[in-house]
């Protein structure tokens, strides 16, 4: 049976951590985790965010393991509207890391809070 993106996102855990922007660059602030971007190259030009690591989410499990070893590490991912970051925190926690949040802001308040 296909699901829609609404449907995907029904079935994501409850467990799945959620933060705004503004409480992301607070906890980063204090816990020194890393942000992460899971949007795709062409749509950074437009709307970059200042000290992002940049996965796209298509590749996110062949690189993360290459770029972040510890697995208890604090992790933010954020993309344009929230979607793909809660997507792609799912893939991060089955893959073992055990402290990751995805953004749920759009990027306009995800900029607004990071690129200062």
């Amino acid at each position: 049976m296909l699901k829609s993106i609404q449907e995907r996102l029904a079935q994501l855990p409850e467990s799945l951590r959620t933060v705004t922007a503004t409480e992301a660059k607070q906890e980063l602030a204090e816990n020194k985790g890393a942000l992460i971007d899971v949007r795709e190259p062409s749509e950074l030009a437009d709307s970059p965010v200042s000290s992002s690591f940049t996965i796209p989410r298509g590749v996110l499990e062949m690189k993360a393991l290459d770029q972040f070893k510890n697995p208890d590490k604090p992790l933010y991912l954020h993309c344009a509207t929230g979607v793909r970051a809660r997507l792609a925190a799912e893939q991060m926690i089955n893959m073992g890391y055990t402290n990751v949040s995805a953004i749920v802001s759009d990027i306009k308040d995800i900029q607004d809070a990071f690129n200062q």
